[in-house]
């Protein structure tokens, strides 16, 4: 048997057949996820505030815990990235995630503690590859090439640094905590070196994970299709070769998530050649690890049941109502679409996610994303949202005396370079004296409010600046009056990660 085989039978084997469970049991698992994050967190401070000693079902559990956002909760964090012990989970959180802000913020962080690596994070990076392991039985992910070289998996990570300066605890990019905390027999297989996976400067941990990496027998990859290809494009300059084919001939799949995957797939496919190459999709983020593709036919994605997260969903349609519907994963109805809420063992208390997703299936509960619960652009990772276009352009209108009437932006997917960028139509009642300077200032504010989208644009890397068009005076207009939507309520949509309505702009506007 090979090694890819004997690990599958010791480690992977019994978590698929856990997961087999998911199969009829998704009601009683959640069950008991919810009654064991209630039993372990019902002496922390919330829990005595809300009653967790006497929340015995779901019903109570509704009628003693509100419905939070980052908000409502980021006080006690903030308690917590300080040292206080048992605010919104037993002991000390010592690690925090840092993401893109709420209205309020540039960023938010959210809590990771020991509980939530192990039973939701590493969970779902153990699940992933045995779920691939079942779908593609001939695999070799772990055996060696003709040199002897294991197989290898390159796995991206951002970078953390000191939580205000308390011993042993970080804050930073979920991919730099979970590196950090690896254990030493799950490093064997992977590589960069944790030493330059952990670089905050991303144009020189490119360099050199592509140079530690392209005499290696890397058999898989993770990351965000966008940076990965970031790097994958630098192996490709160093080796002087056209496809990957030539540099890792037992490449066989990569696991992806963060964003959407459809922009992206023909560039991979330019580069990767490889008549066995697969393609997996995962959901996970900063607040939790939520599913997998677990069928190559199906886009839809296996919700992941037995983990420590307690899903709840609420209708879209009602999210703007003062005491909102929320169903927990048993009261859902397929093809419908939902806002996402958790409560897991990082101390998220019916938490809004910002995700929305529509259920396929629910024996097992199988689910598609959909999109976010407020238009956004988040096609290289960049979380860009409304509040920060309009903070962005008002900004811009102050520093240049213009006056924004109407606009809307969409991302300009990865060229051959690998390089992109945010388009922008903005119709101006009255216009800058230099377009450029315009774009320039709102490009440079959008960096100051949204870290995120501050690292995609670190010196031009990958998100180059952003461009403007103007347009013509009433093109807004004409385009909804083309929709038969001119008046009343309706609105061009501001942000999206579809570039259907900018094109559609941008011709008319050259019409």
């Amino acid at each position: 048997m090979s090694i890819t085989g004997i690990t599958n039978k010791l480690y992977f084997l019994p978590r698929q057949k856990d997961v087999d469970r998911y199969e009829n049991e998704g009601e009683t698992l959640q069950k008991e996820v919810l009654a064991h994050l209630l039993d372990t967190a019902k002496d922390t401070e919330y829990g005595r505030e809300h009653l967790f000693d006497q929340t015995t079902d779901y019903g109570s559990f509704v009628r003693n815990t509100p419905i939070n956002t980052y908000e409502e909760l980021k006080g006690d964090i903030d308690r917590m990235r300080h040292g206080e012990k048992n605010i919104l989970w037993p002991g000390r959180v010592r690690q925090y995630a840092k993401s893109s802000g709420t209205t309020n913020d540039k960023s938010k962080f959210i809590p990771v503690s020991d509980d939530g690596l192990r039973h939701i994070h590493y969970l779902g990076g153990r699940d992933t590859v045995a779920q691939y392991l079942r779908n593609h039985p001939n695999s070799r992910i772990f055996d060696g090439d003709r040199l002897g070289r294991l197989g290898k998996s390159l796995v991206l990570g951002g970078s953390h640094s000191p939580n205000y300066n308390i011993a042993d605890s970080y804050v930073g990019d979920l991919s730099a905590i979970l590196i950090e905390n690896m254990n030493k027999m799950a490093n064997i297989s992977r590589c960069p070196s944790k030493k330059t996976a952990l670089i905050s400067d991303f144009e020189i941990k490119r360099d050199k994970i592509a140079r530690e990496t392209m005499d290696r027998n890397i058999t898989n990859i993770s990351g965000v299709p966008s940076w990965m290809l970031s790097v994958l494009s630098r192996v490709l300059e160093l080796k002087g070769v056209s496809t990957l084919d030539e540099v890792w001939p037992k490449l066989e799949v990569f696991f992806h998530g963060g964003v959407a995957f459809t922009p992206y797939r023909k560039q991979y496919e330019q580069i990767i050649t490889l008549p066995n190459m697969h393609y997996m999709e995962t959901y996970n983020a900063s607040e939790g690890f939520f599913g997998i593709q677990n069928d190559p036919s199906d886009k839809a994605m296996l919700l992941m049941v037995d983990y420590d997260i307690f899903y709840e969903f609420i209708p879209v349609s009602e999210l703007d109502k003062e005491n909102p519907t929320a169903v927990p994963l048993w009261g859902i109805e397929k093809n419908k679409n939902y806002a996402m809420m958790i409560s897991t063992s990082c101390g998220l208390w019916r938490y809004l996610l910002g995700d929305t997703i529509s259920f396929t299936s629910t024996n097992p509960y199988k689910f598609v994303i959909t999109g976010r619960t407020k238009h956004f652009i988040n096609a290289f990772g960049e979380e860009l949202i409304i509040d920060n276009a309009e903070q962005g352009l008002a900004y811009a209108c102050q520093q240049t005396g213009a006056q924004v009437l109407e606009y809307t932006a969409a991302p300009v997917f990865m060229d051959e370079r690998g390089k992109c960028r945010h388009q922008w139509v903005i119709e101006f009642s009255n216009p800058p004296e230099k377009t450029e300077v315009f774009a320039e200032l709102l490009d440079a504010h959008l960096q100051e409010i949204n870290s995120d989208y501050e690292a995609k644009r670190y010196k031009n890397i990958t998100l180059q600046p952003l461009e403007i068009i103007v347009a013509r005076k009433g093109l807004f207009n004409d385009w909804l009056k083309l929709k038969g939507k001119l008046g009343g309520q309706h609105k061009v949509p501001r942000l999206g990660n579809s570039r259907d309505v900018i094109e559609q702009l941008i011709h008319l506007n050259q019409s």
